[in-house]
């Protein structure tokens, strides 16, 4: 056994996916350990961290003046490389509280629309945080695996991974991305399209978390047989004073309509870019949809009926980027060797 393999034994094998709204974090044989959102809360000035994940996203936007909440990933990538690397350390004190033997080896996922300067912040934010080796994986593999398609076959198969800064749509055959498109439209953008439709139509201005949170409760992406409805709050862009109102689900849809059928336009130049006899497989297989934005009520129906090729939501949709970079750990030797397209 060489000194490495010594070294490997002893590891803690961490797969992560570093999100713009949320991280997750898998350890090898414990699964998922962590998910929360990528929020860290510092101390203007001194920049001492207060919290990090759930603790700091109560935070967002309620701080006194002496404490920022910051959300250091954007589009998918890092905007803040000091706070990123706290975050980093953080979460990883968090899931491997004993002191470590050896540093700890790890797999991100990162998009595929990202420059190499970029691809270079995350790889050292990692290992300034402390990991012994850092692996990069496009989001779009790693979910596809963490999704459980059968990648290393000679066939098509289509992934769309919708994350809260960026949307995914790869092919894949043989191990490989035969064709891959990116934009940087995912959940903040649906959030951005509720808080700007309220402000135009209704002359309310509201947050955030309360458009996260009317995405969620009544946000649709195709008709429902029921209307849904809900009471928000926020501040009257004419008075200035707090006002409530009551939106719909019929609204709420209008509203995403933009952002929604930006990744259906990003989905049909795909297929329309893949070679004839993948474009024939997935046809048969269907389109994969992972990431938390696929969960958007009705949106895979309305991509089957746009593009007229079935639709299937992946089994655990927010898991499959960090269940896929745990895997490709896990199975290291073999993977490495066939994904060519890996910076190792």
């Amino acid at each position: 056994m060489g000194l490495r393999d010594l070294f490997d034994s002893f590891s803690t094998d961490i797969g992560i996916d570093l999100g713009t709204c949320n991280t997750l974090v898998h350890v090898k044989g414990k699964g998922i350990v962590l998910s929360e959102p990528s929020v860290v809360a510092v101390e203007r000035g001194t920049k001492r961290v207060v919290a990090v994940g759930t603790e700091a996203k109560k935070m967002l936007w309620k701080t006194p003046g002496d404490i920022i909440a910051i959300r250091p990933m954007r589009d998918g990538v890092i905007a803040d490389f000091e706070t990123t690397e706290k975050m980093i350390r953080y979460f990883i004190a968090k899931v491997l509280p004993r002191r470590w033997l050896v540093k700890p080896r790890m797999v991100i996922g990162v998009p595929t629309c990202i420059t190499e300067v970029e691809k270079r912040a995350v790889r050292e934010s990692a290992e300034q945080a402390g990991a012994r080796e850092v692996y990069l994986i496009e989001e779009s593999m790693a979910a596809a695996i963490g999704a459980n398609i059968p990648i290393l076959e000679p066939a098509g198969h289509m992934i769309c991974d919708v994350g809260g800064g960026t949307t995914e749509i790869s092919v894949i055959s043989l191990g490989g991305l035969v064709v891959s498109n990116a934009i940087r439209v995912g959940g903040d953008e649906f959030d951005e399209a509720i808080i700007k439709h309220v402000r135009n139509i209704h002359n309310l201005i509201i947050g955030e978390s309360t458009a996260e949170n009317v995405k969620i409760t009544i946000g649709n992406a195709s008709a429902e047989k029921k209307i849904e409805k809900m009471e928000i709050k926020g501040t009257d862009a004419i008075t200035g004073l707090p006002r409530r109102l009551e939106m719909d689900s019929v609204e709420v849809r209008e509203a995403l309509k933009e952002p929604t059928y930006q990744v259906i336009e990003e989905i049909k130049k795909t297929l329309g870019e893949t070679p004839p006899e993948l474009a024939a497989d997935i046809v048969e297989r269907g389109i994969v949809m992972t990431g938390g934005g696929s969960l958007l009520k009705g949106f895979p129906r309305l991509v089957a009926k746009e593009t007229g090729v079935p639709v299937i939501l992946a089994e655990n949709p927010l898991l499959c980027v960090a269940l896929g970079a745990g895997k490709f750990l896990e199975n290291l030797k073999d993977m490495g060797k066939r994904y060519y397209n890996l910076k190792f």
